[in-house]
């Protein structure tokens, strides 16, 4: 089993109710639902954030879509680009 280590959060009233209802309904205890909703959150903001980084460092490249790459996607939605 892996390690864990404690972390006080502090929730609104109505949330702690729905985390109470959802642990019920899942069989799943409030900490294993709020763990996996911090590691969710945690993996999509670094995505982001990655990809952000990513567009940045070619955009500081000068690395950008061609006028032809661009009509060819703006024509494939059907989507006037003029």
């Amino acid at each position: 089993m892996s390690q864990s280590t404690t972390m006080t959060i502090r929730l609104e009233p109505e949330l702690k109710y729905r985390l109470d209802k959802l642990s019920i309904a899942t069989h799943r205890s409030k900490s294993f639902l709020a763990a996996a909703a911090v590691r969710e959150f945690i993996e999509i903001n670094e995505w982001q954030i990655e990809e952000i980084k990513q567009a940045i460092k070619e955009a500081d490249d000068g690395d950008f879509a061609q006028e032809q790459e661009l009509s060819i996607v703006l024509n494939k939605w059907g989507v006037n680009g003029d």
